[in-house]
């Protein structure tokens, strides 16, 4: 009796757990089916069906002439699966592929017989995915699919991942205002006009058929819209000479960063923009947009005074102020010029601006403005000097300039913001300051981006913007007058130019930002201006900053050869079509142009061209002449007076002839561009240091 109920329990023990453990099942089943049967159901078609991008092509940047100077190019990575070639298509083809491969990548150093060894081992351990190459070129990969095995496609163990890859044609000309265009790092115009030049990606729906291929479903493409191409206002040729000629006094001076701008007077585009920024192993490069950075700017500024001044009727440029020496207590503060000169007192307004007397600046506005600090003020706002630019680029910084009803504003801070202290502007506030002086007083907004184009058509045209005025004729033409002598007898005199006109404003300001204080001696100094004077086609403007305690930190030093040196490639070609005779724009008034130096039997040879005979004593022929006319109008050479350790003018000889003189001084010679020497770095009369570098433009 006890042995059926024993039995008996057992069975109900049995059936019970039969009975949870079907319920539990079916409460699974239930869970599966509810809870987690669409996305269960949508993983199981993933498996068979999917979604696939169809990438859009990036669109270029463009010149206005249409070169490309940014672009997308095709690499590829390519991969072979060795694990399914037929046997007999390998052991058939092995040979001639291997001998492809060595003909194509011979710069590789590898022989039929090493790719014949390296295929054998891949084929033998079955490698699903051998790399045969990365970042390969469009015309190595249609070489490739075309090889023996390989052109049977994936049946040959081919596989190939196309890429984009964003090239630069002119390298580093221009690179931080194009900008980078990377996944997790994009900047520039490529930033900027990054929805236009994306288009928008496709998608199509793909299905898994026999073999494991994926095909396109029918009817199921959304095809890509490529991306559209922006037309930039940047001439590389000018670009590449302001790269080099501001990389060259960088080096020379191992100054922390400069920028080079150059404006079209008559529209605001952006012609030129160079950033170049040390790095840590004392190269430079394109790192920052420092032309968008605002700094005090020093005595370039000293323009805007002089607009208020003139705009309230205050003064004209003619009137006369007395620069005490240079020196001159405002307040509690004592301003200095920077040479100081006792014998130095009153004088004209545009005198005193062609010097670039700190303190008379500093007395015109404290006299008319102490007492309506807000009215000078005022004028700076009016000009958008606390406002961003508005250029085409991301990440301008604001402008700043100081309230007279701020915590910050005292007794010294009008006079010093009369030279350009107590405002913080951008290098491209200052260009557009100045080109409005070359445009007849109309401010134009500046812009790097003239239209938008679609195959091969515009679809939109940026126009040139008016933002401002600086004043009415009478006031442009007074301070056209200022800017001019700083050329013909002020702090610019050394760069001016014997076969244009030019006029502009050198500034130097110590700065403090960043961590920097002003004991720490770091220096900005900047050139700003315009040519050819009387009717002016582009405005220039460059800024540097200094390295602590340099000994090279002023304006006219570090700035203006580099402005020379850009004018000079601009007027060489021409770039404005402006029709005044070239001898015309000679400041010597000559129709004939200065005859330059040569070696002596150089000399020879061209005046024998001429039928002039010149006989030179052998010991001569290597000496530096210059030809010259006497009063009986016949030309003669006699020797080039140069001054040991001095910088002499090479502008015009040849490339021989200015390296072989140089090199004597024991300096570096450095070269940019073809021909003869259109401009020197260094200006003449300064004194040189054994080892210098000396960047001549040849043109």
């Amino acid at each position: 009796m006890n042995v059926k109920k024993d039995i008996r329990f057992r069975v109900y023990i049995t059936f019970t757990c039969m009975f949870v453990l079907g319920c539990a099942i079916i409460a699974r089943a239930v869970y599966i089916q509810v809870k987690q049967g669409p996305e269960l159901r949508s993983m199981a078609r993933e498996m068979h069906t999917r979604f696939e991008t169809l990438e859009a092509e990036r669109g270029n940047i463009l010149n206005e002439e249409g070169r490309p100077l940014s672009t997308s190019i095709p690499e590829f990575d390519v991969h072979i699966d060795f694990s399914v070639i037929d046997t007999a298509l390998f052991a058939d083809q092995i040979d001639s592929l291997s001998r492809c491969m060595a003909i194509l990548f011979v710069n590789k150093g590898k022989s039929a017989e090493d790719y014949k060894e390296e295929f054998v081992q891949a084929y033998d351990n079955g490698n699903k995915y051998y790399p045969l190459g990365r970042k390969l070129k469009y015309y190595e990969y249609e070489a490739l699919r075309n090889f023996p095995i390989f052109i049977k496609g994936k049946s040959g163990g081919f596989i190939a991942e196309p890429k984009e890859k964003r090239r630069l044609p002119y390298g580093e000309f221009a690179r931080r205002t194009l900008g980078i265009f990377r996944d997790s790092n994009i900047n520039g115009l490529e930033a900027k006009y990054n929805k236009e030049l994306a288009g928008e990606n496709g998608r199509r729906v793909v299905q898994k058929a026999a073999g494991g291929l994926w095909v396109p479903v029918d009817g199921s493409e959304a095809e890509p819209v490529n991306g559209k191409d922006i037309v930039t206002t940047l001439d590389m040729d000018v670009q590449a000479v302001a790269h080099d000629a501001l990389l060259s006094n960088l080096r020379k001076y191992q100054c922390l960063y400069g920028t080079c701008i150059v404006m079209e007077v008559a529209t605001g585009k952006i012609r030129t923009l160079v950033n170049l920024g040390r790095q840590k192993d004392s190269t430079y490069t394109e790192d920052f947009n420092y032309a968008t950075i605002p700094t005090e700017p020093g005595s370039t500024f000293k323009l805007m005074t002089l607009t208020a001044l003139l705009n309230d009727k205050y003064i004209n440029v003619d009137s006369i102020v007395d620069i005490q020496g240079g020196r001159r207590q405002f307040a509690n503060r004592v301003m200095e010029d920077s040479h100081p000169n006792p014998s130095l007192g009153p004088m004209p307004i545009w005198k005193a601006y062609a010097i670039s007397s700190n303190v008379g600046m500093a007395k015109l506005a404290d006299r008319y403005y102490h007492d309506q600090p807000q009215k000078y003020v005022d004028h700076l706002k009016r000009l958008h000097l606390d406002k961003y630019t508005g250029i085409d680029l991301l990440g301008e910084r604001k402008a700043k300039v100081m309230e007279p009803s701020g915590k910050q504003w005292s007794k010294t801070s009008l006079p010093w913001m009369a030279i350009g202290y107590g405002v913080l502007i951008t290098p491209l506030h200052t260009c557009m300051l100045y080109n409005a002086v070359a445009n007849n007083g109309k401010m134009m907004k500046p812009y790097l981006v003239s239209a938008i184009r679609e195959y091969g058509k515009d679809v939109k045209t940026i126009e040139p913007e008016v933002v401002a005025t600086l004043g009415d004729e009478e006031v442009v033409r007074q301070l056209r007058k200022c800017t001019r002598a700083v050329v013909v007898e002020g702090t610019g005199k050394d760069i001016a130019s014997p076969y244009y006109s030019m006029s502009g404003k050198t500034g130097t300001a110590q700065v403090a930002d960043k961590g920097i204080k002003y004991t720490d001696g770091v220096y900005q100094g900047s050139y700003v201006g315009y040519m050819p004077a009387e009717n002016p086609k582009y405005t220039i403007c460059i800024v540097i900053r200094t390295k602590p305690h340099s000994s090279a930190y002023y304006g006219g030093t570090i700035a203006a050869p580099v402005f020379r040196m850009v004018a000079d490639k601009i007027f060489s070609r021409n770039m404005g079509a402006w029709t005044t005779p070239l001898d015309s724009m000679a400041k010597t008034g000559s129709a004939a142009l200065p005859a330059k130096a040569a070696t002596a039997s150089a000399y020879e040879i061209l005046l024998g061209a001429m039928h002039k005979k010149m006989p030179i004593p052998v010991e001569q022929r290597n000496l530096m002449v210059q030809a010259v006319t006497d009063t009986t109008k016949r030309t003669h050479v006699q020797e080039k007076v140069v001054y040991k350790g001095i910088m002499p003018d090479v502008t015009g000889m040849t490339l021989k002839d200015a390296v072989y003189m140089l090199e004597n001084y024991g300096v570096h010679v450095q070269l940019a561009g073809k021909g003869k020497v259109i401009a020197q770095s260094v200006p003449v009369g300064t004194r040189l240091q054994k080892g210098q570098s000396i960047t001549l433009q040849l043109g």
